[in-house]
């Protein structure tokens, strides 16, 4: 993954974390308010926003209470579909040389690899549950989930 891609994965991820944080699958979160979180600007989120919502991770609504919801539960978001998401159409143009095409190359796709099974792994409901244990607590959205 290039500093690009990683960059550009770490933002839809917070993306979704947020809408996730401040909205749930019952409140929306407009995109000004979650550029406000962020500490972003609108317009560099936007097309990320629309991969997330047609994609189904995120839900768009429209209107004056519009914004965006999550599409699915937290637990069901995988951090990595999230990023495949993300850098789908991204291209990275590979080192030259020999020690990088010997070296660099493969361990990088090593790590590519460990990376895709860890996020594998993780899901929106494991971040949720990370920002609880750092002492942040959510605005209540969500009606509670009773589980049998």
């Amino acid at each position: 993954m290039s500093l690009l891609q990683r960059d550009r994965a770490m933002l839809a991820i917070t993306i979704v974390l947020d809408v996730a944080f401040h909205g749930g699958r019952s409140t929306t979160v407009s995109a000004a308010d979650i550029a406000e979180h962020l500490n972003a600007q609108r317009r560099g989120l936007e097309p990320l926003l629309q991969k997330l919502s047609g994609a189904g991770l995120l839900e768009s609504v429209r209107g004056p209470r519009g914004g965006y919801r999550l599409g699915r539960s937290p637990r069901d978001i995988s951090l990595l579909e999230i990023v495949n998401l993300a850098t789908a159409d991204e291209e990275t143009a590979p080192p030259e040389g020999e020690l990088a095409a010997r070296v660099i190359t493969p361990l990088w796709h090593e790590l590519d690899e460990r990376l895709k099974t860890e996020l594998g792994r993780l899901t929106i409901q494991d971040l949720l549950e990370r920002a609880e244990a750092a002492g942040l607590r959510r605005p209540a959205t969500d009606p509670p989930m009773y589980v049998i």
